[in-house]
């Protein structure tokens, strides 16, 4: 009798797949990728410059093809995500954003020199800074949309961007999917970095991709970016430290302190306090008490307001 042999779980899903339209030939994946290159490529520099005024730089690095969740971890921890859908065209796809072109991105909106911004290392990304690469996801889901030319004209639908190692687990685990990922290298400055679209084969080998016309929306859109991202500043809940100095005393005295020890105040009128976030002194205040609760009065500002949320963001 000749011992039987058995697929491979994965063998049998590839199978399927190519069977029912999941699962492209290698030729085919490659050519539809190149023209998302070409899309984004030709486009995105546009869009970016006319809503931001900034000039970015961007070239097809190449496309993968595998299971949807082994291409959305092979990213790795240093990406954003976002995912996403368009009617009419595909009920899921993922957006990428590596963090070290979003942190770039956020010195340049705050008024850095492009020269000054340099290659950093990758890091999870802060709650402002999240807020900024919403933005970003949106002009490439844009770009997306308008390449795709799905019937309808809908906009694409985006989730609140996260960091890759807090990707959610969905309570029912989703089937098996085929997907591509295409990744683009970005250039912003001295700042090499990259981004991805990872998308269901299903919809992507029906796809036909049209470069449309960039549009010079300068004014109204760069406004929004600086308005928006002001306002996401101001809103972020900031945790300040109050610091008081107090009576000089010998090393022999406090290595004696015990339990019920009293330390004075150096200040023996009103007292000063240095109000501080994130290690950079803000306010010089003065102590005192309001009803059951102690508190501290500002006298003076020791940093202006754009040094204060220059620090804060980064």
């Amino acid at each position: 009798m000749s011992e039987a042999t058995q697929s491979s779980p994965t063998m049998d899903l590839a199978v399927l797949a190519k069977l029912t339209g999941g699962l492209g030939d290698r030729k085919t994946v490659e050519k539809i990728s190149a023209d998302f290159g070409s899309l984004y490529t030709e486009f995105l520099p546009d869009v970016f410059h006319s809503e931001t005024g900034i000039h970015i730089g961007v070239t097809y690095g190449g496309c993968r093809s595998g299971l949807m969740t082994s291409l959305i971890d092979d990213l790795g921890d240093g990406y954003a995500l976002s995912d996403g859908a368009l009617r009419n065209w595909s009920p899921n796809f993922v957006l990428g954003c590596n963090s070290t072109f979003i942190m770039a991105l956020m010195e340049l909106m705050l008024g850095a020199a492009p020269d000054t911004v340099l290659q950093s290392t990758e890091r999870k990304l802060s709650d402002i800074e999240l807020d900024l690469a919403t933005m970003v996801f949106e002009r490439i889901a844009n770009v997306l949309r308008s390449g795709v030319n799905a019937a309808g004209g809908f906009e694409a639908t985006l989730e609140k961007p996260y960091n890759s190692e807090g990707r959610p687990k969905p309570e029912v685990p989703a089937a098996p999917e085929f997907g591509v990922a295409i990744r683009m290298g970005l250039e912003l400055g001295k700042v090499k970095s990259e981004f991805a679209l990872i998308i269901p084969q299903r919809a992507f080998l029906k796809t036909n991709v049209v470069v449309p016309r960039a549009k010079g929306q300068a004014g109204k859109n760069q406004q929004e970016w600086t308005d928006r991202m002001n306002e996401q500043v101001r809103r972020s809940q900031v945790t300040l430290e109050a610091r008081i100095r107090l009576q000089k005393l010998t090393l022999g005295t406090i290595s004696r302190l015990a339990v019920g020890d009293v330390i004075a105040f150096k200040d023996k009128s009103d007292v000063q306090v240095q109000v501080s976030a994130n290690g950079r002194d803000m306010y010089s205040c003065e102590f005192g008490r309001s009803g059951e609760r102690y508190t501290v009065r500002v006298k003076d500002n020791i940093s202006t307001e754009n040094e204060i949320l220059t620090h804060l963001i980064g």
